[in-house]
Formats: C-alpha cells, structure tokens, sequence
C-alpha cells in the first residue's frame, strides 16, 4: 500500500516537472524557430554564449558540458565559422587540439544575445510587483540549488596590492589585449595611461586601491577602485589575461572592489563599460550591479555601446 502511494505522489511529481517544462519553454520562447526573434537558434545560442564565457573552448568541452551530439556542434561550428562568427586557433597547451573564439563579429551577435534576453526577462519581471519577483527568483535559485549543486574549483591565484611596476603592466597588457581582442586603436591605451597616471599622482590610500591578481608570480589580471565622491566609488580598468580566464580572477576582483568599498563607508560604486564586453557584464551583473546609461558612441576607433552601471552598497 506504501509503495502505490509512494508510486502515485512520483507520478504526480513528474507530471508537475514536465508541466512546468513546457509552460517554462512557452513563456521565454525557447521553442521558437529563432531565438529572441534573434537569426540564432536556441543550440546555435548556447554554443555562442559558451564559448564568449570560456577560455580555450574546444569542441569536445562544448559536447560535453552542454550535453550535445558531437557531428551536430561540429556542423554549428562550421556553420558559425562561414559566417564568420567564430575562429579556430590552436591550443595553447596541445598543439593537435583547435580551440574555438569568437571573432569581432561573434561578439557583437553574443552581445546582442544577451541584450535581447535581459529586455525579454525585464519585460516578464515588470508585469509584477516586487514581492511576487522576488519570490519567483527565489524559487528560481531553489531549483537550480537543488538540482545541481555547483562543483568547488580551486582559485590557483591570488589577490595583492600594486606595488613598483604594476602600473606600466596594467597600461601595456590593456593596449595589447584589447588591440588583439576587439581591434581598438592605441587612444584606449591612451586613455588607460592618463587614469593610470592621474591614479599614481593623487592616490589615497585610505579611500582607494590596485589590485593585482598573480599565478605563480606573474600578473594576471587587475582592478582599481578610486573615489568620485565621499559617497561614489568608480571601478576601474577590470583586466584577466587570456591564460587566467576561467579561474574565478574577474569575479574575486570585483568582490575584493565591493568589500572595500562598504569597509570604507561609500554608498555606491559605479563604472562605465562597454556592451561587447560580455564576459566582464556578466560578473558586474552577478555581483548585483545594474545598468543605469547606454550610450552609443565611436572611440578607440570603433562603434561602441558604452554603458554606465551601478552598485547600491
């Protein structure tokens, strides 16, 4: 008798999961032809987004950790590749092995991905008031706790102050990077110099900071926070090197940013960023930042959307 009633309350279950499942996949449009009436399908998406928030992506990591047919995500990739969305490069630590990157192009469509899935999900959230919100975020966080618990991964780095040398660092690897990564023009490195060196020159130790991430001693990444105002903290200069993506840098920096900030009494910190940076808006965004601005403007030689985000503290 137990054993029907157990039957009979899975059963039940199971038809409330799958119910949920098909209601979910309606209201976000998740079994359209195209995506967020993007020209992207839903798989083609996915593969976009992963491999703008992955370092050193390969094929088999997108097989595997999105659960799909490997001839299937060879012939997206290819298919992403005559459009000119993605590039093949080789390995950094296995030369027979081709990692996946996104060209210029390729960020811009990840871009406009997430741009359209924040403006559907803000058009949903804003039919209700903010205690019904809360509460379907809430479940939301459940259900994801619930069915899989995220797997602990060593940092493999650690956090210090700037000291002699770091500075001319950060102004060189932000040249280079963005140069080689989104083909700005040398005013952005330009640009880094005179707010490294307006940092250098009125630096204030007991309202402002430098951090450097390092990996068995070399600069990997870094971060500035310096005041605007009593009450206004900027961030500043958010850089992970390539060879250090994926290992939790961006985000521990931007904590370390935000516990300063609250330790030293401001009330919000602020920062300008631009939206092709995906990789960098998703950590803003987790870390509990929202967008305030959104400019369209041309500098370091290209079209930009640059955006203006917040952090009441």
């Amino acid at each position: 008798m137990r054993s029907n009633i157990l039957d009979k309350t899975l059963e039940g279950q199971i038809a409330a999961v799958r119910g949920f499942s098909r209601f979910y996949t309606r209201k976000f449009g998740i079994i359209e032809p195209k995506l967020l009436h993007s020209p992207w399908t839903l798989q083609e998406a996915r593969i976009v987004y992963e491999i703008a928030h992955r370092d050193g992506c390969t094929a088999t990591d997108l097989v595997r950790d999105l659960d799909l047919d490997a001839g299937f995500v060879s012939r997206t990739l290819q298919a992403l590749q005559r459009k000119q969305i993605v590039a093949r490069k080789p390995s950094k630590t296995d030369k027979r092995v081709n990692e996946v990157t996104l060209t210029a192009k390729g960020r811009a469509a990840a871009a406009d991905l997430d741009n359209r899935s924040r403006r559907e999900v803000a058009a949903l959230l804003r039919q209700m008031d903010g205690n019904r919100r809360a509460a379907v975020v809430r479940a939301m966080g459940t259900i994801e706790q619930s069915l899989e618990q995220p797997a602990l991964k060593s940092a493999g780095f650690l956090l210090r102050s700037h000291r002699v040398g770091d500075i001319g660092w950060v102004i060189s690897r932000h040249g280079a990077v963005y140069a080689q990564e989104y083909g700005w023009d040398i005013s952005f490195e330009g640009l880094v110099a005179e707010i490294c060196a307006q940092f250098l020159k009125s630096y204030d130790p007991a309202c402002e900071h430098c951090w450097i991430a390092e990996v068995d001693g070399e600069p990997v990444g870094s971060i500035f926070l310096v005041r605007a105002t009593d009450e206004i903290a900027r961030l500043r200069l958010l850089l992970v090197e390539d060879k250090a993506r994926g290992l939790g840098v961006g985000r521990a920096l931007v904590e370390q940013c935000i516990r300063f900030g609250r330790e030293n009494g401001y009330k919000t910190i602020t920062l300008w960023t631009q939206s092709i940076l995906v990789a960098a808006r998703g950590i803003y965004e987790r870390a509990g930042f929202r967008r305030v601005k959104e400019e369209k403007h041309h500098s370091f030689g290209v079209d930009l959307v640059g955006e203006t985000w917040e952090l009441e503290l």
